[in-house]
């Protein structure tokens, strides 16, 4: 069979009235039909495409054979976080793109047999191996896609991990910037708890370099301290209006209505302007779900301008998909000029100025150009901005003898060390990009970490 089985959705017109997930998962057949279509390759391909080197035949290999509990023993041996990677990671341009099957014909949906495989896990209670203790610390300092894989696999080689996490609920990124209806907050939390059961511990509400520096973890006997604090510095556009009233940066907007809940005021006590008509500018999955979370929040239209084509967007395919079917508007090739407010400075419009693309970047793109006089303006009474963050700078600024560049973002050499002996970094704060890029760096830190602990 060439054709890969489709994971059912939500029909677009009753999921984008609520923050319940558009994908419904694979019943038991479509799975083992999916699972089926794999051939099992001697040398598999698709794993390595795969950032934590996931066994990817070896755990379709049990669902073929209608045992998820056994599937799921394999892509914990890798990963630490499948649930999560079986639901937000950009399969299509890692393991699926890479899949033999997609030569002539379509490839092996990983992903989704991946999240089949944790869900029933999740459901069977299926327990988890504990390593034996050695007694050495160690600590790691944010609770995100990094910080939890680099704890994850220090755990299983029996070091004592600790986890400190500024916000009061742990997850990082995939807690406060991806919103419910791509990742459920109790799918995070089971995947949490599961590295709980494992030992790690997690302090939250501690902001390392203010509530406690890094010199002050090592004198409390940690012997080694991984940095995973994301990147929390919005970008602006630097022009004229930024700063009206109304007009939100997607990281603040995202936080509000995930982490803390604002969605639901007053039952929580966060509030959040709910935009009649939004506009988000950018073209990455941060847009998308800016853009989609404003719909769910009532807006009557959410127009997205973003300076390229489609075609150039960083978004994944599949949320592009969901958002245009959801009556998301791609305006494209536009960029924003200024901000207009009115005389209580509120936002009004947008005034925009069409684009043309022409040659290509240092990114690989054909760079976006202005068309003179093409100004016109798009009214609205909100805007996102989605345009990327930059490196956290609280806990770089205040360590003494950490390396960074001009950017901000944390140096470090080949085994993940930075200037500071015995401390790591990796994720968004050494130049991550994606939540299983993330993972990945996670994971080789890990490895390093470990054998500088032996060499000591």
């Amino acid at each position: 069979m060439s054709q890969k089985v489709k994971m059912p959705e939500r029909d677009p017109k009753i999921r984008k009235k609520d923050f319940k997930q558009v994908n419904t998962g694979y019943t038991r057949d479509e799975m083992l039909k999916e699972a089926k279509r794999c051939l099992q390759c001697k040398n598999p391909s698709c794993s390595r495409g795969c950032p934590v080197e996931v066994n990817i035949p070896g755990f379709i290999k049990y669902l073929a054979g209608d045992n998820p509990s056994q599937a799921v023993k394999v892509l914990k041996q890798k990963n630490n976080l499948p649930a999560v990677c079986g639901r937000v990671c950009p399969q299509e341009n890692q393991c699926e793109r890479l899949c033999i099957l997609g030569k002539k014909g379509e490839s092996i949906c990983i992903g989704n047999l991946e999240r089949y495989a944790t869900d029933i896990a999740f459901e069977n209670n299926d327990s988890i191996a504990v390593a034996e203790k050695s007694g050495v610390k160690v600590a790691v300092v944010g609770s995100g896609p990094a910080g939890l894989t680099c704890g994850g696999d220090l755990l299983k080689m029996g070091y004592d991990v600790t986890v400190y996490e500024s916000l009061h609920s742990a997850g990082g990124v995939l807690r406060y910037g991806i919103p419910e209806f791509r990742l459920p907050k109790e799918v995070l939390d089971k995947e949490i708890n599961n590295l709980k059961k494992l030992g790690m511990k997690i302090i939250l509400n501690t902001l390392i370099g203010r509530t406690r520096t890094v010199k002050e973890l090592f004198n409390e006997s940690y012997k080694a301290i991984f940095i995973s604090v994301g990147a929390g510095l919005p970008v602006f556009p630097g022009i004229e209006g930024e700063n009206l009233n109304h007009v939100y940066c997607s990281n603040e907007f995202l936080v509000r209505v995930n982490l803390m809940r604002s969605f639901d005021f007053p039952n929580y006590d966060t509030p959040v302007y709910r935009g009649k008509n939004v506009v988000v500018i950018g073209g990455g999955n941060t847009a998308m779900d800016s853009a989609r979370t404003a719909l769910r929040l009532g807006a009557e239209s959410v127009k997205l301008i973003y300076r390229r084509t489609e075609k150039e967007m960083p978004a994944r395919e599949e949320e592009r998909l969901h958002a245009r079917k959801e009556g998301i508007e791609f305006i494209v090739l536009t960029n924003p000029i200024k901000f207009i407010g009115d005389e209580k400075k509120f936002v009004k419009a947008v005034e925009c100025i069409k684009m043309e693309l022409g040659g290509y970047d240092d990114s690989g793109r054909r760079h976006p150009q202005e068309i003179k006089e093409s100004n016109y303006a798009i009214e609205t009474d909100m805007v996102i901005l989605a345009l990327g963050l930059h490196p956290n700078p609280v806990l770089t600024l205040l360590t003494e003898g950490l390396n960074t560049d001009r950017h901000g973002y944390i140096i470090i050499d080949d085994n993940y060390m930075t200037s500071v002996p015995g401390v790591f970094a990796g994720g968004d704060i050494v130049g991550g990009d994606t939540v299983i890029e993330a993972m990945g760096m996670g994971k080789k830190a890990a490895s390093s970490i470990a054998c500088y602990l032996n060499q000591k």
